[in-house]
């Protein structure tokens, strides 16, 4: 009898651990800083280091606030905020500039329980566009704010404002110097305020093409999923160009009935495709898997259209995925119980 106790308490034992093992982490999270040219070659050593550093803090950083019971939504604020005062991205005080030598900066964010979302794009004097877009999406009846007008909604709201000079970088600058040099076009003047050249971590900054985003996704322990986007757009822009970073369906979306994708790359092919949706449509009415579902639109939709960038992206059932075209992407994650990985190259892991 003795044995035959043992024996079911065994086979309830492996059953339990299986089931476990099959519901995936509590939390989790994934976290990209941009992708582009990104090869060995051309980034220094100590380049090198200062992004697996800061992408192992910002990751920590969301991590910390999954650990303590807190919401997805919570964990990408929290983590995108570091990213946007990282002068190594090219987000909020890293961003890059527009041809008239503005900083004009997009962000947005999407609740996959409620299918809430919010978004900005333009702002100027904002210090965290994530802050303001999840602002958007629970304190006004609106998705999309622009502008101006953002930036008044965000003093409303109490959310800090600063000078636009606070985003200043002298790397970004001398990248938008050269680039209207190559285009012939007229140099602006440097913005008022602007400080000098001695800033040792924005000299650190990699220039990974024109372009660059951060984002997250995230995983709770409730089973909720979110996603969110910021970025400065695109070296020397005209006429008020926006990416996909702030559109809802392209560079961000989540539902907890399929996934959440934060992208980055060049925003026209991303808004065309409707990525980060089509990636989450994929997932929830054709039944593939995560990692299948971005590559069946990076690897082959994107590149078939001569698209560059990649996706971050995660399930509720704890999935995690990243795919990119180009030769590098910032990258990490984080799970419970699960070692920190931290990728820039292709082949790293």
């Amino acid at each position: 009898m003795r044995g035959l106790l043992a024996l079911v308490a065994a086979v309830v034992a492996v059953a339990v651990s299986s089931t476990m093992a099959e519901a995936g982490p509590k939390w989790a999270i994934v976290v990209h800083g941009g992708a582009g040219v990104i090869e060995r070659k051309d980034l220094t050593p100590e380049q090198d280091k200062a992004y697996r550093a800061a992408m192992a803090r910002v990751t920590e950083a969301g991590a910390a606030v999954l650990r303590k019971g807190g919401s997805a939504l919570d964990a990408i604020e929290a983590a995108i905020r570091f990213m946007e005062d990282d002068p190594l991205f090219n987000a909020g005080r890293g961003a890059v500039f527009a041809a008239d030598g503005r900083n004009e900066l997009d962000s947005s964010i999407m609740d996959g329980r409620t299918l809430a979302a919010g978004a900005v794009a333009d702002v100027t004097r904002t210090r965290h566009p994530i802050s303001l877009a999840r602002a958007v999406m629970e304190h006004s009846p609106h998705v999309f704010l622009v502008g101006d007008g953002a930036d008044a909604f965000a003093k409303s709201r109490g959310l800090e404002q600063v000078d636009p000079s606070f985003f200043f970088t002298e790397r970004r600058w001398r990248s938008l110097v050269r680039e209207l040099e190559e285009q012939q076009l007229p140099i602006p003047p440097r913005p008022p305020g602007a400080p000098g050249a001695s800033e040792a971590r924005a000299a650190l900054a990699h220039d990974e093409g024109k372009h660059g985003t951060v984002g997250v996704v995230a995983l709770d322990e409730h089973g909720d999923i979110a996603a969110g986007t910021s970025t400065g757009g695109t070296t020397a822009k005209r006429w008020g160009r926006v990416g996909d970073s702030p559109v809802i369906g392209a560079g961000t979306y989540a539902s907890n009935a399929a996934c959440a994708v934060s992208a980055t790359g060049t925003g026209e092919y991303f808004i065309r495709l409707t990525v980060a949706r089509t990636i989450c449509a994929l997932v929830q009415y054709k039944g593939m898997g995560l990692q299948a579902a971005a590559d069946e639109v990076i690897q082959k939709e994107l590149t078939a259209m001569q698209g560059d960038g990649g996706v971050i992206a995660i399930a509720p059932d704890g999935q995690m995925a990243w795919s990119f075209n180009t030769s590098g992407m910032y990258r990490a994650r984080l799970a419970d119980g699960q070692p920190l990985v931290v990728g820039i190259y292709k082949d790293d892991p």
